[in-house]
């Protein structure tokens, strides 16, 4: 696995808990596949909070680019797209 400074690891962490961050848009951000963010989750969260989160983004189609249905535009504030930069192209 790839050594992370604290700051990716929070990172990592906050955009897999946003419900409609894909892996594939955490993949292109830090070079890393769906198993390996899975792994930072299971190091870095308690054990509850960890089996919560699998159970919430299980088969979570907004979570999986692939499954997705092509979107309609969606709002978004202009505040929120600065911060989190979690586009996936």
């Amino acid at each position: 696995m790839k050594n992370f400074k604290d700051l990716d690891i929070d990172r990592i962490i906050q955009m897999c808990w946003e419900d409609r961050t894909p892996f594939d848009a955490i993949k292109s951000q830090f070079n890393i596949s769906e198993k390996e963010v899975i792994s930072i989750m299971r190091n870095n969260l308690r054990e509850r909070s960890f089996l919560n989160w699998r159970r919430r983004v299980d088969n979570r189609k907004t979570k999986h680019q692939s499954l997705s249905v092509p979107q309609k535009k969606r709002f978004k504030s202009k505040s929120q797209r600065q911060i989190s930069f979690n586009r996936f192209k």
